[in-house]
């Protein structure tokens, strides 16, 4: 398919030039297509989602992967007509009786990336908002979920035209030549090293990006917290889809003296959920050896550091599973500490004082999202007012993700750009301004040359501004 890529790039842009105002009907149409698609494909998608992980609930994969995507698409139905209203603006003083207005338009043809942790929902969330925009899309989907990847195709090939939304499978060297196509927007979501690599690709065809990385995202207890309902929330997030979810608590931050009790807390979250180990039903597996071999290194460094390790049991079985584990106060310059985890590995660091905490995560990178736990405002809005992150949630994890009326993005090395609901729809558009001048008018008075009244009337012009 790789070779096809560049005719499929060129039917799409000669399709988009053919049709570049893409009406109400016809978009309302593209997203009705694809909501019954998924539709269609749901028990499909279901089944190779839990076959390229070896094991994953069919219950968690719909809850993030199905319904979500149901509703990004039916978000955008909802609002479409809203969201391609021409938008009138105020025009400054100095330049009535002009009206200006900014018109929402297509870009063109749109490359979407998808990763593989979330394989459905993080490929029709970001198509959604592109047709929605009224785009046209090619998608390369993750060769890790080699299942999931031909579903899609095979949902989207017969729901939609080849010049509509193509399919693009492979493996890294297709994903490579994917990113050097001179699309109108690339969207991309994966690792921060993968990120880079596609940045500096579609910067040679000045192509503009959306970035949807990762990186290590905290969970703080602050003094004022309920321990038991941050433990129960931050294991939910650190264990849902295995801990392999970009916005997963990476490290929480605890007081010195609660280390012990939110330890013996968050495991017997974990008890709670996954009553049969890391061989519970609901909990799923790895998505590669490779990736499991991975954790299993990331944990046998902090045991041989001298980090105390707490792990849920493993059991046996056939799946890929890695028993859910938390290290407590490992040292900070081990591999633990310096990458994103991405699996369900937890530690827990001591701090003494706020400010201590908020320095911690300040020396770092820009996490994709950030999660306090505080009964206290003060507290609460500290960490809102200090810290800069992708997203917030306070009192939660992870659900921040789901809502389609805010805008998801990270910030520096966690992502550049949003999307979801309106965010989304803009992402994908381009907001054209557009001026309108009437006949009498007063610009005239800008022409040279500028002397006598005209000179004296501009410097009054300035008090007006």
């Amino acid at each position: 398919m790789s070779t096809e890529m560049p005719s499929v790039f060129e039917a799409m842009r000669r399709a988009h030039r053919a049709e570049p105002v893409v009406s109400y009907e016809v978009r309302l149409d593209r997203l009705t297509r694809l909501e019954n698609a998924l539709t269609k494909a749901e028990p499909t998608l279901l089944t190779a989602m839990s076959d390229d992980f070896s094991h994953r609930s069919a219950q968690e994969s719909r809850t993030f992967d199905i319904d979500v995507s149901f509703g990004e698409i039916c978000t955008a139905k909802r609002h479409l007509k809203t969201w391609m209203k021409i938008r009138r603006i105020r025009t400054p003083l100095i330049y009535k009786p002009a009206r200006a207005e900014i018109r929402p338009q297509p870009l063109g043809v749109v490359g979407v990336i998808a990763p593989w942790n979330f394989p459905v929902m993080l490929s029709l969330a970001p198509i959604a908002a592109a047709l929605a925009a009224g785009n046209r899309v090619m998608l390369k989907p993750s060769e890790l979920t080699p299942r999931t990847s031909a579903a899609l195709r095979d949902m989207i090939t017969e729901a939609f035209a080849p010049d509509e939304i193509s399919v693009i499978t492979g493996g890294p060297d297709v994903s490579a030549a994917f990113s050097d196509l001179p699309f109108d927007h690339l969207f991309f979501t994966g690792s921060t090293a993968v990120g880079r690599k596609v940045a500096e690709a579609a910067a040679r065809n000045l192509t503009p990006v959306t970035l949807e990385l990762g990186g290590k995202s905290p969970a703080i207890l602050m003094p004022s917290a309920d321990l038991d309902r941050a433990a129960r929330r931050i294991a939910w997030g650190k264990t849902a889809n295995a801990g392999q979810v970009c916005v997963a608590p990476d490290y929480v931050l605890v007081p010195r003296h609660k280390i012990g009790p939110m330890a013996d807390a968050v495991m017997g979250a974990m008890m709670r959920f996954y009553p049969q180990g890391a061989q519970s039903p609901d909990f799923a597996g790895i998505i590669t050896e490779r990736h499991l071999a991975r954790l299993d290194a990331l944990l046998s460094e902090a045991k041989t550091r001298g980090a105390e390790v707490i792990r849920l049991d493993g059991g046996t079985g056939n799946a890929r599973k890695f028993a859910p584990a938390l290290v407590l106060d490992p040292p900070l310059d081990i591999a633990l500490m310096q990458e994103e985890i991405f699996g369900p590995i937890l530690p827990i660091l001591p701090y003494d004082t706020p400010q201590e905490a908020l320095d911690f995560v300040a020396g770092r990178d820009h996490p994709l999202a950030l999660y306090v736990f505080a009964e206290d405002r003060a507290e609460q809005n500290l960490w809102l007012d200090h810290s800069i992150s992708g997203g917030v949630t306070v009192n939660d994890t992870v659900i921040h993700v789901g809502f389609d009326t805010l805008p998801f993005g990270g910030v520096g090395a966690s992502g550049m750009g949003a999307y979801h609901g309106r965010a989304g729809f803009e992402t994908f558009s381009h907001l054209k301004p557009v001026v309108r001048q009437v006949k009498w008018n007063g610009m005239a008075l800008v022409e040279p040359p500028f002397k006598g009244l005209k000179a004296r009337l501009l410097k009054r012009l300035r008090s007006f501004m």
